[in-house]
């Protein structure tokens, strides 16, 4: 049900992507209290990316949707992906933007049905 997706200006190497992936499920999971089994992560990267009038500095764009995500707690969990991005990737806090968003069980499909 969690899906994150990391967009990012950065070229990374090939190794260094599995391992991303497979923490950043870690993290979700973590963060929301679901399965990995139904948590999905993907990588973006080597994009063409601008913030603040400079593209040469890393930087990151990061959507997290999640079935019933916690509205109350997206300032924890943007501590906790914030943090995350910035040991993983080296990219200062303040060059990411966060969105979050919680979606209703009926908008979102699996195995040929609705949760």
């Amino acid at each position: 049900m969690p899906y994150m997706t990391i967009k990012t200006n950065l070229e990374l190497a090939p190794e260094s992507r599995q391992s991303l992936l497979e923490d950043g499920v870690k993290l979700v999971s973590g963060l929301l209290g679901k399965p990995e089994r139904y948590t999905m992560v993907g990588l973006e990267d080597g994009l063409a990316m601008q913030f603040d009038g400079d593209a040469a500095r890393p930087l990151a764009f990061v959507e997290l949707k999640s079935i019933g995500l916690p509205e109350q707690d997206t300032g924890r969990l943007s501590a906790g992906v914030g943090n995350w991005i910035e040991q993983a990737l080296n990219i200062p806090a303040e060059r990411v933007y966060i969105v979050f968003a919680s979606v209703e069980r009926h908008m979102w499909g699996w195995n040929r049905a609705t949760f």
